[in-house]
C-alpha cells in the first residue's frame, strides 16, 4: 500500500442524486427513485456516471468484502463457506448460526465475547418460526454475526484485546480502515457506528465500486481473491436462501455482489468490469431492477438478468405496470456481453 498515493477523502455533503428508477403504472410515470449509478469498464474508467458517485456515504454492509480481506490480510485462516459468512448478511438460518458457532470454536471463543447487537434472523420466514417457537433475540441470529464472530478470531490470533473490538481505535479496526483506504484508494471521510454495533466508514460509491473491483480480479491465492472465491462459491452463505443477491452470484458466472441496507449494492466480474448502486431512498424494489441494468450497461448478457428486471406493479390482482431503470442505463448497441 502506498499512503502517499491515496486520493483525498470524498466530501461531505448533500448528494446530487438523479432519477434511477420509474414506477410505471398502466403507461404513466406513477412514481420515481432518485439515486447513483456507476459503471467502471475492465481498465477502471468510469462508462457510466448517474448522480453523485464522488459524495462521501455510508456503504453499508456493501463494504464486507473489504472488511473480509482485511481479515485475511491479518491472518484469518478461513476459507469456503465459513470466509463466505465472514462477509455476510446472513438471513439467520441455521447454517448460519452453525458457521457462526464453528468460526468462534475454531478461535476457543464464544457468543459471549460478541459484541454485536441481539437481534432475531432477518429472514422473515425465518422470524416468524422463532416467534412461534418463543426463541428470543440473539447474538448469532443477528445477521452480521459471521463477520463479528471472524473479528474475534482475527484479534485472538493475533494476540488483540477482545473486549474492545469495535472501538475505531482498536487494532483490529485501525488495520481494517487501511485496507479500505488501500482498496478504495481514498481516505475516509468518516467514521461512524453501523447498525451491527462495527465502526462504519464513509466513502465514495466511486470507490466502493474500485475496492470490490480489486478484490475480484486480483490474483489467485491472494486475501483479496480467497474472500472472492468463497462468496462465489457460497452465495447462499453471505446471504441466505431465497436472497436475490445469491441469485444474481449464481445466475452471472463469476459475479461478485455484496448489498446494504439503505439501497446499496456493489457487483464486480473478474475482469475488473464493476457497478455500484445507492437509492436514495433505500428502496429493494428499485435497488434490484437498477443493479442488474447497469450489469447489462457493463456488457453482463440481459438473458442472465431477466428475473431481475423490476417487480411488478398490481391491479386488482394483476400485473398493469412495474418498476423500470431509467433509460440512460439501458445497454449500448452492439455491447459485448460476458
Amino acid at each position: 500500500m502506498h499512503i502517499s498515493s491515496l486520493a483525498a477523502a470524498p466530501l461531505v455533503r448533500e448528494p446530487v442524486h438523479a432519477p434511477v428508477a420509474h414506477l410505471i403504472r398502466g403507461g404513466i410515470v406513477e412514481g420515481m427513485h432518485y439515486g447513483s449509478v456507476v459503471v467502471l469498464g475492465a481498465g477502471g474508467e468510469v462508462q457510466l456516471q448517474i448522480g453523485d458517485i464522488e459524495a462521501a456515504f455510508y456503504p453499508r454492509s456493501a463494504i464486507k468484502p473489504v472488511q473480509a480481506v482485511a481479515m485475511a490480510r491479518a491472518g484469518l485462516p478461513l476459507h469456503g463457506e465459513l470466509l463466505s459468512l465472514a462477509a455476510a448478511s446472513h438471513s439467520g438460518e441455521e447454517r448460519h448460526l452453525a458457521g457462526a458457532r464453528r468460526i468462534l470454536e475454531l478461535a476457543g471463543l464464544t457468543e459471549d465475547h460478541l459484541r454485536n447487537v441481539p437481534d432475531m434472523p432477518f429472514d422473515p420466514a425465518v422470524r416468524d418460526a422463532w416467534v412461534r417457537e418463543g426463541r428470543s433475540p440473539s447474538r448469532l441470529a443477528q445477521n452480521c454475526s459471521g463477520k463479528h464472530a471472524a473479528m474475534v478470531y482475527t484479534c485472538a490470533l493475533n494476540g488483540w484485546p477482545l473486549e474492545n473490538y469495535l472501538d475505531p481505535g482498536h487494532p483490529l479496526q485501525q488495520a481494517i480502515a487501511e485496507i479500505v483506504e488501500d482498496l478504495t484508494g481514498q481516505r475516509i471521510a468518516k467514521v461512524t457506528v453501523d447498525g451491527c454495533g462495527a465502526p462504519l466508514f464513509a466513502l465514495s460509491l466511486h470507490g466502493l465500486a474500485r475496492a470490490t473491483a480489486r478484490i475480484v480480479s486480483a490474483a489467485p491465492g491472494t486475501p483479496e481473491a480467497r474472500v472472492a472465491d468463497a462468496m462465489r462459491a457460497h452465495p447462499e452463505m453471505a446471504s441466505g436462501s431465497g436472497r436475490d443477491v445469491a441469485a444474481l452470484m449464481r445466475a452471472v458466472p463469476g459475479l461478485l455482489s455484496k448489498d446494504g441496507f439503505e439501497g446499496v449494492q456493489v457487483a464486480a466480474l473478474p475482469d475488473g468490469r464493476a457497478v455500484a448502486v445507492k437509492i436514495a431512498d433505500g428502496a429493494n424494489r428499485a435497488r434490484v431492477p437498477v443493479t442488474a441494468a447497469a450489469l447489462a450497461r457493463a456488457g453482463v448478457d440481459p438473458e442472465l438478468l431477466t428475473r431481475f428486471a423490476g417487480e411488478p406493479l398490481l391491479g386488482g390482482g394483476r400485473e398493469v405496470g412495474r418498476v423500470r431503470p431509467v433509460r440512460s442505463l439501458e445497454p449500448l448497441a452492439g455491447a459485448a456481453c460476458a
